[in-house]
């Protein structure tokens, strides 16, 4: 795991959570399997800077937001 990949991890989880949203909620909007998504969180999925962006619009947040 870097600690990029970790800290995306830990912010989309954070930030998930205190919307109320589900891993779920997050792969249908992303069209995405749930698996994809734990992934993300988990630090285990690189995900590209396209996924970065539809990931922060679907939390309504920056994309430094995901990566600070």
């Amino acid at each position: 795991m870097t600690e990029i990949s970790s800290k995306l991890g830990l912010n989309l989880k954070r930030i998930r959570t205190k919307k109320k949203m589900s891993q779920g909620d997050i792969a249908r909007i992303l069209e995405v399997h749930r698996a994809y998504v734990s992934g993300i969180e988990s630090g285990k999925r690189n995900p590209t800077l396209a996924t970065i962006k539809k990931l922060s619009d679907a939390l309504s947040v920056s994309p430094d937001e995901l990566l600070k």
